[in-house]
């Protein structure tokens, strides 16, 4: 069993002993210091709370509402409801900061809260720093006279919805006149609720739903990864649908599956979306490090430049500020479209890409043929208890100093058509390598080599 706190949130497994586990007393504990953080950033009494589906949330919902009015913040709970829902409501409410509870793409036994700004926005590490110092800090709270209130707001989902229909690059007639048959794969979470509403906002009628009633009993792995997908891959060609959809628990993370049954490629709805908004949009795009470069070479062919950044949603929002990107995003299937709002976000990734292929004319299939075709080997590494990851990393970069490295977040090394990052995972005690070659044998070979030097060091 698993705690993990960072500056993005605390993450762990239910149940156990507090400090191991995440835990009522941790929970509590890590929500006052979020709490107080607001209070001190921003003087603004006011947290807004949204959960995803999974079986813990309720519980961990009322403890987290219960402690925040226990030291006279107002909440305003959304109840079930998504990642980036919760990221437009925060500024919508004048709300001093956010929690979201979800641990995203982990299995039914994990739980996490994480961590908004008073933009919706995950917070920076300097503020991420200051919310973990404030767990160690006694606890103090508040008279019966000054506890705070607490109000609920069900409509978020539809005003989410709504700020993606007025986008001008969101073509519903487009989508409505191709008469799209669609299988969704919702993991028995929020995706259940949002995505429905999504498509039939946007003119899809034909849809055929999987998984798709929230109550957190995830039918399979909830990370939208091909080896998960075997049911809707199969169901997508049963039904002689056009495209497949998957999102994970809280719907920040998009995968497709084409009308023949095979995978679009996660790292390529990023791509695809890009290529889009990039016929409308002149500007740069951003990704970060692990992410395929067939998104800095359709860069390339509309013209603009394409900048990289360390991994994590709140790194790439902040390299996407800085060079003023129109479209950017992570390769693991997340869209951030700053027109709408500096989050991860499926459902805005849902309405370009049917914009998209609709326009296109043609199949998901023949679309994703169009864009340069690379091949990624992603793998996970558990080093020994006690090892430094930064020490291994340092002896890898010493036995390939021959090649360009990239030291930013971990160790990226460039080797001419081909690349490999290594680095800590944010999430989980692991190392995670990923390898990328025009192809997939090499690919596989690069990243084994690299985990077989990992290994060696270690021994």
């Amino acid at each position: 069993m698993t705690l993990i706190s960072s500056i993005s949130g605390i993450r762990g497994t239910i149940g156990g002993r507090p400090g191991d586990n995440l835990t009522p007393a941790d929970i509590i504990r890590f929500t006052t210091a979020f709490g107080r953080w607001v209070i001190e950033k921003t003087g603004n009494r006011v947290v807004v709370v949204g959960r995803d589906a999974r079986i813990s949330g309720e519980m961990v919902n009322r403890l987290v509402c219960g402690t925040l009015q226990s030291i006279g913040i107002n909440v305003v709970d959304l109840g079930l409801s998504t990642t980036p829902t919760v990221e437009i409501a925060v500024p919508l409410e004048k709300a001093g900061g956010g929690i979201i509870l979800t641990a995203s793409h982990n299995p039914k036994h994990w739980n996490a809260l994480k961590l908004l700004n008073d933009k919706g926005e995950f917070l920076s590490a300097a503020d991420g720093a200051e919310v973990l110092a404030l767990t160690d800090s006694d606890m103090e709270f508040s008279t019966v006279d000054e506890i705070g209130e607490y109000q609920t707001r069900n409509h978020y989902i539809r005003t989410h919805i709504d700020q993606i229909l007025a986008l001008d690059m969101v073509d519903v007639k487009a989508i409505r006149d191709r008469k799209f048959r669609i299988v969704i794969d919702c993991v028995n979470s929020t995706g259940g609720i949002s995505v429905p509403e999504l498509l039939h906002a946007l003119g899809v009628t034909d849809l055929v739903e999987l998984f798709c009633a929230p109550n957190g009993r995830f039918p399979h792995n909830p990370e939208p990864l091909p080896e998960y997908l075997g049911t809707i891959a199969q169901e997508v060609k049963l039904q002689k649908a056009d495209l497949g959809i998957v999102v994970d628990p809280d719907v920040d993370r998009l995968a497709l599956v084409c009308e023949d049954g095979e995978m679009f490629g996660e790292e390529y709805t990023l791509v695809a979306v890009a290529d889009y908004v990039l016929r409308h949009r002149k500007g740069p795009t951003v990704s970060n490090l692990s992410s395929t470069q067939a998104l800095g070479d359709v860069a390339e062919k509309h013209g603009v430049k394409h900048y990289q950044a360390a991994v994590g949603e709140v790194n790439v929002v902040t390299r996407m500020k800085a060079v003023g990107s129109v479209i950017g995003g992570e390769g693991n299937g997340g869209i951030i479209l700053p027109e709408l709002h500096y989050g991860r976000d499926a459902l805005v990734g849902i309405a370009l890409f049917l914009s998209h292929l609709a326009k296109y004319g043609k199949s998901a299939s023949m679309l994703r043929a169009s864009y340069p075709n690379y091949f990624m080997a992603k793998k996970k590494m558990d080093l020994p208890e006690g090892v430094s990851v930064q020490s291994v990393l340092d002896q890898v970069a010493e036995k390939y100093t021959q090649y360009p490295q990239n030291k930013e977040d971990g160790l990226k090394i460039t080797m001419d058509k081909e690349w490999v990052h290594l680095r800590a995972s944010n999430t989980e005690p692991i190392v995670r390598i990923y390898a990328e070659s025009d192809s997939p044998v090499t690919a596989e070979n690069i990243a084994a080599r690299l985990m077989q030097d990992m290994s060696e060091i270690t021994k």
